[in-house]
């Protein structure tokens, strides 16, 4: 017997209808304003955006009941969306045109939203309006760093996984019809990358640079430098990985932290851990510097200098790098700079022996031996 085929291109496509479907379980089953945000944000940007180029069933009426059943979760009409989206990959202004698939989306939103505002006010307008206007402007922000310094891609392991490969935003553009599975082995040399993904992308300009990792970086320890909840935060769950991490190191004498001056947060977890070890604090921004020093006091050497992975004099047992050092940093994991270097690496890049600092800070320690 021949089966039926129900997918019109990829039964991967089918992962994308059962996300949409747990989307809308969790909206129901523990609805809150991130759930809201963040759930239209993701689908609009995963499953929406992917039904828009290629419908994902083969009967066309399959398609318009799953494009009502997307208006409903995400509280945007997709027929209006998907013109206005095509018109942008065309380069075309875009023109509201109504249709009898947009006015049932149009009758089917203002239908939901009614029943929510009659039988569950506090929720509609306390939960439900707060989130979805949070979820318009994530939506906002995507599309505006996907393309602010023209149309870039991001290849983070992780983003691509959890996002089924939006990032490759260059190759998309330059085959929108390419299913969503074959977008990696489209990667060209020299197209517009970026090392954050489009919501976090501010941080490339956050130091006036195209890839100023660290200036956005210093500009969050700023802020956690305000508050100490977020410093207690900060501090515990970078002790925790720490701990796991030392155990593993023969004795440790002599420590160099790279870049550790505007809030100590290694220096102050290793004299807890290390109390024996001597630690030099080494940073190119002085400012940082004394920072740092009114935080620690005499308990550490403070070095103003900018230091470099290679041709430094290996007198240190141990180094860390910050995950803001953008100097030669493949040559750490190369060439170690001391026996041993704990790096501060983003969540989905792993080397050598690893530990989740964490989830929500997107970050884990690598430990390397030379």
């Amino acid at each position: 017997m021949n089966r039926v085929a129900v997918l019109r291109s990829s039964s991967w496509d089918g992962l994308l209808v059962v996300m949409a479907l747990v989307h809308g379980a969790a909206l129901i089953l523990v609805p809150s304003i991130p759930l809201v945000a963040v759930g239209m944000w993701w689908t609009a940007n995963t499953v929406s955006h992917n039904f828009i180029h290629r419908p994902f069933f083969v009967l066309p009426a399959q398609n318009v009941l799953f494009s009502l059943g997307l208006t409903a979760l995400i509280g945007i009409p997709q027929s209006l969306w998907r013109e206005r989206h095509l018109a942008h990959h065309a380069g075309r202004e875009w023109r509201l045109r109504m249709s009898p698939q947009l006015g049932a989306e149009l009758a089917l939103l203002g239908l939901v939203w009614a029943t929510m505002a009659v039988i569950v006010p506090s929720f509609f307008v306390g939960v439900y309006v707060p989130g979805y206007l949070a979820g318009l402007a994530l939506c906002a922000l995507q599309g505006h760093y996907e393309h602010a310094r023209g149309t870039t891609s991001h290849y983070g392991r992780l983003y691509n996984l959890l996002c089924f490969n939006d990032g490759y935003h260059v190759e998309h553009h330059a085959r929108p019809g390419l299913h969503w599975t074959r977008l990696p082995d489209r990667v060209e040399p020299g197209v517009s990358t970026s090392a954050w993904p489009p919501l976090l992308r501010w941080l490339d300009e956050a130091g006036g640079t195209r890839l100023s990792v660290g200036g956005g970086l210093e500009m969050l320890e700023r802020l956690v430098l305000r508050s100490p909840r977020l410093q207690r935060f900060v501090l515990e769950s970078h002790r925790r990985a720490l701990a796991r991490l030392l155990p593993q190191l023969p004795s440790v004498d002599r420590v160099a932290i790279v870049g550790g001056g505007l809030f100590p947060r290694t220096a102050l977890i290793l004299r807890e851990l290390l109390p024996g070890c001597r630690l030099v604090i080494i940073d190119a921004d002085a400012r940082n510097l004394e920072t740092a020093r009114s935080m620690i006091g005499g308990r550490a050497e403070f070095v103003h200098r900018r230091y470099r992975a290679s041709g430094e004099a290996p007198d240190f047992d141990l180094v860390v790098i910050p995950l803001s050092f953008n100097d030669e940093r493949s040559a750490i994991y190369e060439h170690p700079p001391a026996k041993a270097v704990l790096v501060h690496e983003w969540l989905w890049r792993t080397r050598g022996r690893s530990a989740v600092v964490s989830w929500m800070l997107l970050k884990r320690l690598n430990l390397v031996r030379a």
